[in-house]
């Protein structure tokens, strides 16, 4: 699911904590060594993830946040903000020519450039989660 969250969204924030759970406690915050990933730079979006952005040369930037049962990709788009929420069954992630995330038939690929690089930690930690949770631990037997 969308959300402008440019603004105050209640909507927003009810179905975020519905479909991945409430955000993590400090603590756990500190034990995960952090639920946030930094600035990645967009290479391209899925039309339908666009809402209403104008074509020109701009760089956009988004980031990704971890919850307990999946992830809120956070994207800027002109002045506006945009949240994807995406919960762990309903998530792919491919890591070739770009670094793309996938759900509903929507998609955004990062750039694999110094951001990236800079980011791997967690991305490589957002997968393992990803296994942990959905406890896919039967493709090691």
């Amino acid at each position: 699911m969308i959300f402008n969250t440019t603004y105050k969204n209640e909507d927003y924030l009810f179905e975020s904590d519905q479909q991945l759970g409430k955000s993590f406690s400090i603590m756990e915050r500190i034990r995960l060594g952090g639920i946030g990933s930094g600035r990645l730079m967009i290479h391209q979006i899925s039309p339908k993830l666009k809402l209403g952005k104008l074509e020109f040369s701009e760089i956009d930037y988004g980031n990704i946040e971890l919850r307990p049962k999946g992830i809120i990709v956070h994207y800027t788009s002109k002045l506006e903000r945009f949240s994807w929420v995406i919960p762990y069954y309903r998530l792919n992630l491919y890591n070739a020519q770009f670094y793309s995330i996938h759900a509903n038939g929507n998609f955004i690929q990062f750039e694999k450039n110094k951001n990236y690089k800079e980011n791997k930690k967690f991305l490589d930690r957002m997968a393992q989660r990803k296994i942990d949770v959905l406890d896919l631990g039967y493709y090691d037997e």
